[in-house]
């Protein structure tokens, strides 16, 4: 060979040997550590981010400017468990089995715990977990977060979760801060610089003396809550490893207050989401692009670098939303509510488009009961509701207010865009007989999809079905 032709062929096999390692580099670090903070039952519209008014949360307003925040996110059920573990499997609860509050995930459902350590990670999760069992959810156990939703406390300490960030760098981490607040009974922080007689309430509440200084209660553990986000991001900093981490808050589902949680309301499914990755996130977006909980899985995946599963999930990837390549995801999001066994039988399917949002209340003839709404079961939360239950004896919108929250009619239909806290119902209306027609159609759809059998779901036996399943197993 030419001495020329052979310098330069090995020039450029060593030129090549040095590009494949550096892209191997390169590659390794795309793969982003992923840091996932969590509130507990907090109302996205309390939110400053979304037009909150009466609560200030720095730490929070500041991680939106770093990233990319959702005006769209929504979740299937408002309600912990099976909220989360829909956000961990990607499943729709009929897929994963958890269609009730308390209820296990079907026993051999694949979640981020096992995808992500197919991918290289460490996948640990502090605080609160609220999802079983634990085969499903073997998730490395961090100390320093509160556990119990409902302690009277929300102490918390960083140096377990800094621990689990350094502990193997040659291997990247997902960590899981499950907070507790702003989760009643509402007795963290000092709500005295609050003034209850100040405050502008939701329009879905009941204005009584009792609703203002719980939900002045409520909003302190916001602030409070905002201060352990701000702290666990410090740590993030400190671990230098923040410019190589994906970081996602996300609201949760509505609080306890009437119309939120427990509902299929937007007070209860819309959740709020920012999410911010250095490099690859443009910093201050906002974006209408339509997400639910069991997209974020599936995200995770392919920003990981794997490839998504056909089939698995009930989700889908929206990771050209945040490199900017695409500006939309859904065309609709669902939702449904089982209460068995926060109550009695009052099942509740519901889909929403960019706009509209149509539900379906499968038992109308029934009375909803909640019974940590109604109380009192010695929650200290509950004590707005009597007082509601007297001002509707004396006031018709409150009277309103009350019989919306206990008997609803077998259609509801709201344009959320303009009625946020959907109270005027537009099921009856002919101007929006097609719109109508279209949502329900749609929502027919998604039930046959999910081999989901309504109203015969949400009873006893199916719910105690679901946990001796997991017993026996």
């Amino acid at each position: 060979m030419d001495r020329r032709v052979f310098l330069k062929t090995a020039s450029a096999a060593v030129t090549a040997g040095y590009l494949s390692r550096g892209l191997f580099a390169a590659e390794n670090r795309r793969k982003p550590n992923i840091l996932m903070i969590l509130a507990d039952d907090a109302t996205y519209m309390d939110f400053p981010l979304y037009g909150g008014v009466n609560v200030r949360t720095p730490c929070i307003d500041r991680l939106a400017s770093e990233g990319m925040t959702f005006s769209k996110a929504y979740l299937s059920m408002a309600m912990c468990v099976p909220c989360r573990t829909e956000l961990y499997t990607g499943l729709y609860p009929m897929r994963s089995g958890c269609c009730w509050n308390h209820a296990p995930a079907r026993i051999g459902t694949r979640s981020i715990c096992h995808f992500l350590r197919d991918l290289g990670y460490r996948v640990g999760l502090t605080g609160k977990l609220h999802v079983s069992p634990k085969s499903c959810f073997p998730f490395d156990k961090v100390e320093g977060f509160e556990d119990n939703c409902v302690a009277e406390t929300a102490d918390y300490d960083c140096r377990g979760i800094r621990a689990y960030m350094e502990a193997d760098k040659s291997r990247p981490f997902c960590l899981i801060v499950g907070l507790v607040l702003p989760h009643a009974v509402w007795t963290v922080g000092d709500a005295g610089h609050f003034d209850p007689e100040k405050l502008k309430l939701p329009a879905n509440l009941v204005d009584t003396p009792q609703t203002r200084q719980d939900y002045a209660s409520y909003l302190t553990e916001i602030e409070v809550l905002d201060k352990q986000v701000g702290d666990i991001l410090d740590t993030l900093e400190q671990s230098g490893q923040s410019d190589q981490t994906l970081v996602l808050f996300s609201t949760e589902q509505g609080s306890q207050f009437p119309g939120c949680k427990w509902t299929n309301y937007e007070c209860g499914l819309h959740t709020g989401i920012t999410l911010r990755w250095p490099g690859v996130v443009k910093p201050g977006v906002r974006t209408e692009a339509m997400i639910q909980y069991a997209d974020i899985l599936p995200t995770l995946i392919e920003a990981a670098g794997g490839t998504v599963p056909t089939g698995q999930f009930d989700g889908t990837s929206f990771l050209e939303v945040l490199t900017g390549k695409k500006d939309t995801h859904r065309r609709y999001t669902y939702g449904m509510h089982n209460n068995i066994p926060e109550g009695g039988p009052y099942p509740i399917r519901s889909v929403r488009d960019s706009r509209y949002r149509y539900i379906r209340n499968l038992l109308p003839e029934r009375i909803h009961i909640q019974r940590y709404v109604m109380g009192p079961m010695g929650h200290k939360h509950t004590h707005y509701w009597s007082s509601w239950m007297l001002a509707a004896a004396e006031d018709e919108k409150a009277y309103q207010l009350v019989s919306r929250y206990l008997k609803r009619p077998p259609e509801e239909l709201y344009d959320s865009e303009n009625d946020p806290y959907e109270l005027n119902n537009l099921a009856d209306n002919p101007q929006y007989a097609d719109i109508k027609k279209r949502l329900s159609e749609e929502l027919d759809r998604w039930m046959k999809e999910q081999h989901d059998p309504g109203a015969a779901l949400d009873t006893l036996e199916r719910y105690n079905q679901a946990r001796r399943n997991q017993n026996e197993a």
